[in-house]
């Protein structure tokens, strides 16, 4: 090549080298780049199988521990109406009325002293059944001699008595009883009036 002054302007035939050299190397970057981003998006298309893989396997493990949770609170309702519904609280006030029975007829056995035997076998059933209630949370409530407490009694009648102070429970008719600290039946009582009122 000859040396060319400050001036001079360049050959055609050296300006056609030199695109021609930066349209190959162009061509090569492109090539390289183009075969770069088919490799990248093939890769991220097998990354978006994979996370399409496992969402739908998370879903498919949600649903089916939202299924579960569903039957568990089912199951979980069906046993709570099952123990409401056979409550001991309910066996209990069926059973009462026995135990009335039983006590009038220890009353009326110790009225009546040729029933001796009978008198006894009736109080032991009576003592083994309230013992047997006692474990399961029933208590007789004390009422004679007490003071007269609505919450707990239910008076049926009044007298006149001089000995012990007005609102005195004289005689109960019919027990009273709690389930585990709660009123289960309140007592009928007769009350004193006091002072022979």
């Amino acid at each position: 090549m000859t040396k060319k002054s400050k001036g001079e302007a360049a050959t055609p035939v050296e300006v056609d080298n030199t695109a021609e050299a930066a349209a190959a190397a162009e061509g090569e970057v492109t090539a390289e780049a183009a075969a770069e981003g088919v490799g990248e998006a093939a890769r991220l298309a097998r990354e978006l199988d994979e996370v399409r893989a496992e969402a739908r396997a998370n879903y498919d493990q949600t649903l089916r521990m939202a299924a579960e949770l569903e039957n568990f609170k089912k199951r979980v309702a069906r046993e709570k109406e099952t123990a409401l519904k056979y409550a001991e609280e309910n066996i209990l006030k069926e059973l009462l009325p026995s135990i009335d029975n039983m006590e009038r007829a220890l009353e009326q056995g110790r009225a009546d002293h040729d029933a001796g035997a009978l008198l006894e076998g009736v109080e032991m059933t009576l003592k083994g059944l309230l013992a047997s209630l006692e474990k399961f949370g029933l208590k007789p409530l004390a009422s004679v001699g007490q003071s007269f407490d609505p919450n707990f009694h239910e008076a049926i009648g009044m007298e006149p008595n001089g000995e012990v102070a007005a609102n005195t429970v004289l005689k109960e008719f019919q027990k009273g009883y709690l389930y585990k600290e709660r009123l289960l039946r309140a007592a009928k009582v007769i009350v004193a009036t006091g002072n022979g009122q």
